[in-house]
């Protein structure tokens, strides 16, 4: 498979895929490189993983986000991905990649804050030292953002079904479980920080409210201080009327956006199975579109 025909699979996929790519590929790297060169598994981890310690943080700030791309064994990143996999498809067909990307990387960074504020404010956790890694905080926030955003919607687990308010509470109640036994404290912790982002962000939602638009600025601010400056062409002066173009695409705009508005709605009241397959396929193609 030629390099061309790789980047052209990589970019049919969907953001959620993207991200399960990445993580995987990293987690192959990093254990060819622990083999290849019979060095300490931590070697290239350490530079990427998110201390404790606040002042050990502060010098390598990028942790924050970083440490969600290494996992610490097969185990934890397989079920990792399994559940970004099915949950990024019912998010996907809702929302655009970008939204999904707020979300995820909210979640991780909230679950991050979560798990430095454990480790040195609570005397629980003063005993245990660790570092945190694993994308678990961003898969959280995702997994019950959909929860609290179509909580009365079914989902089949093997042998029954089960609506997804009660899958939440069920993995937050498991969280706050193994933390009160003292499991993983700062990993459990950073999970409850990450599902308390995928909630906020989503009962914000219902009320008309997008928490993440900041961070996308943000994020596409410092995207382009590393774009390159264009040349600009000669100036020309070139009389045109443009009136009726903008006109007709901002009339369209908003006809195309009232359509998935009341799709949303009409899923949030009677969930996703009640629309109609003309109704799914113009969600789904919206979301492409995005």
């Amino acid at each position: 498979m030629t390099t061309g025909n790789i980047k052209y699979q990589f970019a049919k996929l969907s953001v959620a895929e993207k991200l399960i790519v990445v993580n995987a590929a990293v987690f192959i790297v990093n254990g060819l490189i622990t083999l290849l060169f019979q060095a300490n598994p931590d070697m290239l981890v350490q530079w990427f993983q998110l201390p404790k310690d606040f002042f050990d943080f502060l010098m390598q700030p990028w942790s924050l986000v970083t440490y969600s791309f290494f996992h610490g064994g097969l185990g934890h990143i397989f079920w990792n991905m399994l559940v970004l996999f099915y949950v990024g498809r019912i998010f996907l067909n809702l929302f655009n990649g970008r939204r999904f990307l707020n979300v995820y990387f909210l979640g991780v960074i909230l679950g991050g804050l979560f798990f430095m504020v454990g480790y040195n404010v609570f005397p629980a956790f003063f005993t245990v030292n660790a570092a945190l890694i694993g994308a678990s905080a961003g898969v959280r926030a995702i997994l019950i953002f959909i929860c609290a955003y179509l909580p009365n919607q079914e989902v089949r687990l093997i042998f029954f079904n089960l609506k997804l308010w009660y899958l939440g509470a069920f993995i937050v109640v498991m969280d706050l479980v193994q933390l009160s036994m003292g499991m993983n404290p700062g990993g459990n912790f950073a999970h409850i920080g990450g599902a308390l982002l995928g909630y906020v962000y989503a009962t914000q939602l219902l009320k008309g409210r997008d928490i993440g638009e900041g961070f996308s600025k943000l994020v596409d601010g410092i995207a382009n201080l590393f774009k390159k400056t264009e040349k600009k062409a000669p100036m020309k002066t070139v009389y045109k009327s443009t009136k009726t173009k903008t006109t007709d695409k901002s009339y369209k705009k908003e006809s195309h956006q009232r359509q998935i508005d009341a799709i949303l709605d009409k899923i949030s009241k009677s969930g996703y199975e009640s629309l109609s397959k003309a109704e799914k396929d113009f969600l789904f193609q919206a979301g492409k579109e995005d």
